[in-house]
């Protein structure tokens, strides 16, 4: 590594370890003022307004989003649009979140006095409490950010990022405290991968009518390697009586019965099976069958009704990495 490599290193190092710090006191200084923040955000009946300008509009426009994705009715609004007839989407039941390193951005505290006199509760994001948006906000969140991590302490930088840091503490906070679950979230997010991970069921993937794999415990090794053959599947689910599930037996558990001296495959499939395998069902999260496959380091799954206990379909890793499930 030469001179220059090793400065360019060193350089995003330093800008990593300064913004880290900055984040970190914010943690720290975390106080009653953050308490009534959420406690204003939580009782808003409205929507939640973000305001700010420049870096600071372009992090209210990421804690807006967050917010909305995670179950807190929220709308990001531009100061100088908002003067300039967008006030109309505000409401008196809103509570307005306001974004301003200085806290003397002009065109956000202009609207102070206007969110006042409409009744809107504000809450400020700002490095100086002693700012016009602080003097104006009826909570003051403070960054406490000691300086940015450009050489010339001017780009905003650590400021952003803790803001950002800021804006994430309260949204996930109000997560919990609505009782934000998996299923609302999956709601809100149908499409993309998201919406894969928490939408989609074993049910959807599996292999199913003449692509599962079933044999009878008084079958032989041979006719289920047949059947495992077919299906291309590399296991089989075996059953007795009333069809319910009582083994499984794959391509792995084959080769360990060869090697262990197993030579006759006219042997019946229920003397070399695994009995009561692992399972999942037809209405099990895709996401949590692809869980366990990933820890017990198996390449599928029979699927049995949750109802009979009878074998419904099988569930294989390649299905589940094809849909980035893996």
């Amino acid at each position: 590594m030469n001179a220059k490599e090793k400065l360019i290193l060193k350089t995003a190092r330093g800008v990593i370890a300064l913004e880290s710090r900055a984040v970190a006191g914010l943690s720290a200084a975390l106080d009653a003022s953050f308490l009534k923040a959420v406690r204003l955000l939580a009782a808003c009946s409205g929507k939640v307004v973000l305001l700010g300008v420049g870096k600071s509009g372009l992090i209210a426009r990421k804690i807006a989003a967050t917010l909305a994705s995670t179950g807190t009715r929220s709308v990001y609004l531009h100061p100088v649009e908002s003067l300039h007839g967008d006030l109309g989407m505000i409401a008196a039941d809103d509570v307005a979140l306001a974004l301003s390193y200085s806290g003397e951005t002009e065109e956000t505290a202009k609207l102070l006095p206007i969110l006042k006199r409409q009744g809107l509760p504000v809450i400020s994001i700002t490095n100086n409490s002693d700012s016009r948006l602080a003097r104006g906000s009826d909570v003051v969140l403070r960054l406490r950010v000691k300086r940015e991590a450009c050489p010339f302490d001017i780009v905003p930088t650590s400021s952003t990022t803790a803001m950002l840091a800021l804006g994430d503490a309260l949204a996930v906070t109000l997560m919990s405290l609505n009782g934000f679950d998996k299923k609302r979230f999956a709601r809100l997010h149908p499409g993309g991968n998201l919406g894969k991970l928490l939408n989609l069921k074993v049910s959807d993937l599996m292999h199913k009518g003449s692509s599962n794999p079933v044999v009878k415990e008084t079958a032989s090794v041979a006719a289920a390697l047949k059947v495992m053959t077919d299906t291309r599947a590399g296991a089989v689910s075996v059953t007795g009586k009333g069809g319910r599930l009582t083994g499984y037996f794959t391509d792995g558990d084959l080769r360990r019965r060869l090697q262990g001296g197993l030579k006759d495959l006219s042997t019946p499939v229920a003397g070399v099976m695994t009995r009561k395998p692992m399972t999942v069902h037809p209405e099990t999260m895709a996401m949590d069958a692809a869980r366990i496959i990933s820890e017990k380091k198996i390449d599928n799954l029979p699927v049995t009704d949750s109802r009979t206990g009878r074998p419904v379909g099988i569930i294989d890793e390649r299905d589940l990495l094809k849909e980035g499930l893996g």
